[in-house]
């Protein structure tokens, strides 16, 4: 476990997505398999879990969003998703979570929409489909939590999952090119702290080519 300026960072175990903590918000609690590992680390962290109530979805994917379930039959959160990507989890389709590759159905969840613009606490809500058609990132002036939409390094999510689009993805890379961004916090492998900006710009350049 990490922190960065407000941000605890519990780095993904095996197949899950890294998972953001900032305030009484839990981003992307992974697949729900590793539940131990991640109660543990939110308890290293020293953080109460039951000072926590809301987690936010970067989008529908199992990897991120199977952890919601335990969370909120076992500690009651409230669950935030944009709106594009609730429907597409109440489709029930796995092949459209991706789910099956866990053998996992598409979990039960009671699902509060986000939409482009909105707060969470200090962090905007950016829609960033591409990857998804609902998946955002979260801003808050310097910190980026990105999800599958931009990684480190000049990396991005896959467009050619079942609700991906490869021209959606790159306008939203290129909307992140006109934010300033100190910090990158991924769905997945190493945040960034250094030449954050260039990256991104990368990311931008390169799927513009492909």
């Amino acid at each position: 476990m990490e922190k960065v300026e407000n941000i605890t960072i519990i780095l993904g175990l095996q197949a899950d997505s890294n998972t953001y903590i900032f305030d009484d918000v839990i981003v992307d609690p992974g697949t729900g398999l590793n539940k131990d590992y991640l109660l543990n680390s939110i308890k290293e962290s020293e953080i109460n879990i039951d000072d926590l109530n809301r987690i936010v979805n970067t989008h529908c994917h199992f990897d991120h969003i199977g952890g919601d379930k335990f969370l909120q039959d076992e500690y009651g959160f409230e669950i935030y998703m944009h709106e594009s990507d609730i429907e597409t989890v109440k489709r029930g389709n796995p092949n459209e979570i991706a789910s099956t590759s866990f053998n996992m159905p598409v979990p039960e969840l009671e699902l509060k929409p986000l939409k482009d613009g909105d707060k969470i606490n200090n962090f905007n809500v950016i829609h960033t489909p591409g990857h998804t058609c609902g998946g955002i990132c979260l801003y808050d002036g310097e910190s980026l939590i990105s999800g599958d939409t931009i990684f480190s390094g000049g990396s991005f999510g896959r467009a050619d999952l079942p609700t991906g689009n490869k021209e959606e993805l790159k306008e939203s890379l290129n909307k992140l090119t006109e934010l300033d961004v100190k910090y990158l916090f991924p769905g997945h492998e190493a945040y960034a702290i250094n030449s954050v900006n260039e990256q991104i710009n990368m990311s931008a350049q390169i799927v513009s080519i492909i």
